[in-house]
Parts: C-alpha cells; structure tokens; sequence
C-alpha cells in the first residue's frame, strides 16, 4: 500500500451555519423538534432567519467540522464538499483552506445557493438544526477524485450524505475506491432522524463491510437497533462492524470492536454553552488518535478532549490548539 498524502479525508454536506441563542417558545412557534435536524425549503429557510434576532455566522456542515478538527490536531486532511460560486460559498472555501484542510471541489456555476443550517441554541446549550442543502445535495460521483480518495489513509463519510440520490453514489464510490486501495472507512451515523430514514441501508453498508468504523451517539444506536436497551443494541453492533464508538454525552464514550468494549470517560468542563460540533469534534480526536496509532483508549480520551473544548463556547469549530490542549493533557500527539 502507498504511503497517504492524507491521513483523513472527509466527504460531506457542505453548510453555512447560523447560530441563535433563543429559547423554547422560538422552537415552538416554528414547530421545530427540539434537538434534531429537519431539512426545510429556501422558504421556510428565509422564515427562520428573519425571526432569529442576532446570529453568529460561519462555515459548517458536520464531516467539515470533523475534518477542520483533525488538521487542528495537525494532521493532513482534505474535504470533499458541494457549494455554489456565491458570495457564501466563496467565504466557505476560504474558511476551509484558511483552516488547514485541502479543499479542491469544484464550485457550482449555477443552481440552488450554497447550503444553510440555522442552528438554534436553547439556554440548556442543547441545539436544534434547520438545514437547507442548496448546492450541498449537487455533489455528483465526478466530484470524486479516485487519485485523492486513493491516497487518504481514512475516509470519513457523513449519513448526511445518504439524503440526496445522487451525492449516495457519491459515498459508495468512494467507499469502494478506498477499499480497493487499501485505506479504512468511517461514518457518522449524523441524527437519530437520518437513522430512522435510512436504517436498513446503514444497516446493510455496515454489515456488508462498505464501512469499517461507525460512530453513533446513544440516540443513533437506540434507532439504529430499535431497542430502549443500551446493552442489547452495543452487543448488536460489535456483531455487525468492526469498529463502533459510540458517544454518550457527559457518560463518556464506548469503543466496541470484536475483541470488546473500552470505556472511556468524558473530559471534565467548566460550563456547557453549545452542543454543537460535540459529535464532530469528538469524531476528529478519534480519527486523529486512530492514524497516529495512540490506541483505542487513548483515541476516545483525544475524542473526549476535542468535543469538551467546542461544547464550552458558541459554534462547531476549535477556538483553540486542540494539539496543544492534547500535550497539556499527556496524550500523543
């Protein structure tokens, strides 16, 4: 196998986010379900935002988060994303680039607008998602570049994906790319919502060995197995990948794979501000941890650290050195 001019590659939605702090009555009144993510039209898109009050604006989508976390961490890493050639998706890809990440997805000339998330942060720091795709759902097969999914050590792909037809393709191409390369897969199962879309089929790319690695939160795991029972559904999934991280907010984390399962605590925090990006970040210690061979263990306390510093502020993106804050904390950098 070649040596990788990437230690991970993420393939997402690509989404502009717009962060509120508001409160219960907002979620209500727009019949929002709080906690989740529902995927609206460039309509109701222009409802929210003129109701929001004052917003913090920057660039998001969750495989970009993930992948700016690892080259916060000081690895290599490349997106694969959609946005149009507007004046977002300008700021979008710069953001990116400015962030570390190789960014080389050529913008769409025309068609919808680049993606949106308006993001609404309730005061328990819990944040409940309205995403408009836009451009986002325009990622095509040609937008996977064979020779960089070739030479990236780990693909990183978002359940995000598996909503639009045509970037789904997208995935699997370069799932089966990858593997014929040699290189690892991982997903993020996204939202218990998405779970509940596309179970089977998640089902079905884990089980048919398309991914190697899944990351899941509790709510993810629940829907996936359909069961109430955390045990029950962790025994499943050891059966059906060979690698499950599943994360459980302030419990921690569990790494399950066929040799057993490692628990891993949550890194302690001075004040819960944001949930947003917990997931992501989390994520990105992970994979970080995986490609420099730290070790299950120590790949969920990286995880455990990244997702502690982005939940403590507004926003899905490292304020800090995650490489630093890891050397500060003893872990391998």
């Amino acid at each position: 196998m070649a040596d990788a001019k990437y230690d991970v590659l993420a393939i997402g939605n690509a989404i502009f986010d717009v962060f509120a702090q508001t409160d219960e009555g907002f979620l209500n009144r727009h019949g929002m379900t709080k906690g989740g993510m529902a995927l609206i039209d460039e309509a109701r898109a222009t409802a929210i935002y003129a109701d929001m009050g004052p917003a913090t604006e920057m660039s998001g989508g969750s495989a970009a988060n993930t992948i700016v976390g690892i080259a916060n961490f000081g690895a290599r890493a490349a997106y694969v994303g959609k946005v149009r050639e507007d004046q977002i998706g300008k700021l979008y890809s710069h953001d990116i680039r400015a962030a570390g990440v190789a960014f080389e997805t050529r913008a769409a000339s025309g068609g919808p607008a680049t993606g949106c998330s308006y993001i609404l942060v309730t005061p328990d720091g819990e944040r409940t998602m309205n995403t408009y795709l836009g451009a986002a759902q325009e990622l095509m097969p040609d937008d996977i570049d064979a020779a960089q999914i070739a030479a990236s050590a780990i693909i990183y792909l978002e359940g995000y994906l598996w909503d639009p037809k045509n970037a789904k393709e997208a995935f699997v191409k370069a799932a089966t790319i990858a593997h014929g390369a040699g290189r690892q897969v991982a997903l993020t199962l996204s939202d218990s919502f998405c779970v509940d879309r596309y179970r089977d089929e998640f089902l079905d790319l884990m089980r048919k060995g398309t991914v190697d690695l899944v990351f899941a939160n509790e709510a993810e795991l629940h829907s996936l197995y359909q069961t109430s029972d955390f045990d029950t559904a962790l025994k499943q999934l050891r059966a059906d990948t060979k690698l499950g991280v599943v994360t459980r907010s302030e419990k921690g984390c569990v790494v399950a794979s066929r040799d057993g399962v490692v628990a891993v605590p949550a890194f302690p925090i001075q004040k819960l501000v944001d949930t947003t990006g917990a997931g992501d970040l989390f994520a990105a210690g992970f994979l970080f941890g995986l490609v420099r061979n730290a070790g299950h263990e120590n790949a969920g306390r990286l995880g455990a650290l990244a997702a502690a510093e982005v939940i403590q502020h507004i926003g899905a993106r490292p304020q800090v050195s995650l490489k630093e804050l890891a050397q500060q904390n003893g872990l391998p950098v």
